[in-house]
């Protein structure tokens, strides 16, 4: 029976207000505890005769509720929501179930369907077999219609020598499919009709490849070791066994066929790998096409901004200087004009004169403060874009990533969403490295924007667990920078966002494939800047468990002659 957690059940917060409502509206005290007599809830008030009525889950006690005669009905409402509770909980399990199979049956269909290779096809199932169900060994037995001979076409473990002959109507497994039908049997050793074989095996899972009402084969499980085979191993290794007969059929015609057949074959592989180079050249021009425009954009608007920006500075100065001289002589004119003409007067009383002193003071250093600001972000998209730079050149890491973070500052400050994203700069003592600047940035650009879009994702619907007790105050993106020896740099970008599941993170590098939704991202990010580092000679990995947020990882040489020193070395072995 599916158990349920009955304390979580009571202390729900949306039960505790309807147990409070119900409280007041009956006007008594209620005490829920469980099946030890634990109390959960409330108190037994010692004015009121305490009942004691079982909570039940189907028929059986699993706590109780005390009260007056009034909580009868209580004690009935909260059995009704156990039972709602695991009828809940089946039906997930159940459904679980039914997935598992659906995923487990077009999983493997994509397979096999993929290969015409019956060896191969039979090498798959087996492997999905041996992963699902408890086993030592197991086989594809192919039956020979002339001889009734059962040929295996793929075995593990040693299933010819465990049970022999492997021919229809003799031996173990032959005796089981003589009738058509496939078989459970837990009990090799004692059961009566395999007696004389001096089986090897202690349980067995034999199921029959059906095609078109004709038996072309069988799946067979087998299990030294004591093992009870259940209706669940029987329909896992039956949905095998549907996909493995019309692939394994499939695969047999494919075999008869001739030439053209073969041709069509040699076709395909090579319409895929024109695909594949087309994907790549795709990639390589969309990059190039891409760093061109962003950094021409860039460049214009860093010099765009930089002539107004050192206009406006130029004449701070010498308004901030002009300022303070009338300041001091309007002071001046205070001291030894101290009893001014009745106009002068009513106009200084209708000024505020003190404040506007005070505030154009601090207009004036706010001024100042906000055009500085301006010429380090003109500097920075200057050093971000570095389009003249067409060969590597000496780069500072920590420059560029400063760059980067100064670019995307509006996506770190707080929103509606979230109460904003802090980053944690951890910077070691590294030298200038060897490398194409621009291209660099480009890399940082995109592994801090993947951080952004994982952490805002996380806060809105996120489609995987969200670490535990974090919430908005806590985003956060961490860079670090170390050297791993002399001559290698380390790069690590890390966020406490939902983190990757280890399915996606094997297709994370590849042209084309994004998680985010339909226009919000190309594809392309990763892949250009796995591109990018392996050009530079180094290594971009992901390191993510789901709910322990996500790491990337860049491995780069400091200098290229030691990439180069290296990759020579390789040849020469």
């Amino acid at each position: 029976m599916t158990r349920i957690n009955f304390r979580k059940l009571v202390t729900q917060k949306e039960f505790l207000t309807i147990l409070n409502h119900l409280e007041k509206e009956m006007g008594t005290a209620i005490c829920i505890e469980d099946i030890d007599g634990k109390q959960l809830i409330g108190g037994i008030n010692s004015d009121i005769s305490a009942y004691r009525y079982p909570v039940k889950l189907s028929e059986e006690v699993i706590g109780w509720v005390i009260g007056d005669q009034k909580t009868a009905a209580i004690a009935a409402l909260v059995s009704y929501l156990a039972q709602q509770q695991q009828d809940k909980k089946v039906v997930v399990r159940e459904l679980l179930e039914k997935y598992e199979e659906i995923d487990l049956f077009q999983d493997l269909s994509t397979q096999v369907t993929a290969s015409l290779d019956v060896q191969e096809i039979a090498r798959l199932v087996i492997e999905e077999a041996k992963n699902s169900i408890n086993s030592t060994s197991g086989a594809i037995l192919l039956l020979d219609d002339n001889s009734g001979g059962l040929k295996i076409l793929w075995e593990y473990g040693q299933i010819g020598t465990l049970a022999k002959p492997l021919k229809l109507g003799q031996g173990i497994i032959g005796t089981i499919l003589q009738s058509g039908n496939g078989e459970i049997v837990n009990h090799v050793s004692t059961d009566s009709r395999f007696m004389e074989f001096q089986a090897r095996v202690s349980s067995l899972i034999c199921v029959p490849l059906m095609s078109k009402k004709q038996m072309i084969g069988a799946i067979v499980m087998c299990s030294e070791t004591p093992t009870t085979y259940s209706t669940k191993d029987w329909k896992l290794l039956s949905i095998l066994a549907l996909q493995t007969a019309g692939a394994i059929e499939k695969a047999l015609l494919y075999e008869r066929s001739c030439t053209a057949a073969q041709v069509a074959q040699e076709q395909a592989q090579q319409l895929q790998r024109t695909l594949f180079e087309l994907q790549q050249t795709q990639t390589k021009l969309i990059q190039s096409e891409k760093m061109s425009s962003l950094g021409n954009l860039v460049a214009e608007v860093a010099h765009d901004m930089n002539n107004p920006i050192n206009y406006v500075s130029g004449n701070l100065s010498h308004i901030q200087q002009y300022t303070q001289e009338l300041l001091g002589l309007l002071q001046l004119y205070r001291q030894h004009y101290s009893q001014p003409v009745s106009e002068i007067q009513a106009v200084l009383d209708n000024l505020e004169l003190e404040f506007l002193i005070e505030d154009l003071n601090k207009m004036l250093s706010s001024m100042i403060l906000g055009v500085g600001r301006m010429r380090q972000l003109a500097l920075s998209l200057r050093n971000f874009s570095r389009l003249d730079q067409m060969e590597m050149k000496p780069v500072d890491i920590h420059e560029g990533i400063d760059s980067t973070l100064l670019i995307m500052q509006s996506r770190l400050k707080p929103k509606e969403k979230n109460l904003g994203i802090q980053v944690i700069k951890e910077y070691g003592k590294i030298p200038l490295i060897e490398g194409y600047a621009n291209q660099l940035n480009q890399v940082f650009m995109n592994l801090i924007a993947n951080a952004i879009d994982a952490l805002e994702e996380s806060m809105i619907s996120c489609q995987w667990p969200v670490i535990t007790g974090k919430t908005t105050d806590h985003l956060q993106i961490r860079i670090s920078t170390a050297m791993v020896d002399s001559t290698w740099l380390k790069i690590q970008i890390a966020d406490n966002g939902p983190g990757i599941p280890d399915s996606l993170q094997k297709r994370l590098f590849e042209p084309f494939f994004t998680t985010k939704p339909t226009g919000k991202g190309t594809g392309l990010g990763l892949s250009i800047s796995h591109q990018i580092i392996e050009k530079h000679g180094g290594l971009l990995r992901c390191l993510s468990q789901p709910g322990e947020g996500t790491t990337f990882c860049i491995e780069i040489p400091a200098m290229q002659s030691t990439f180069k020193s290296a990759n020579t070395d390789l040849t020469n072995d």
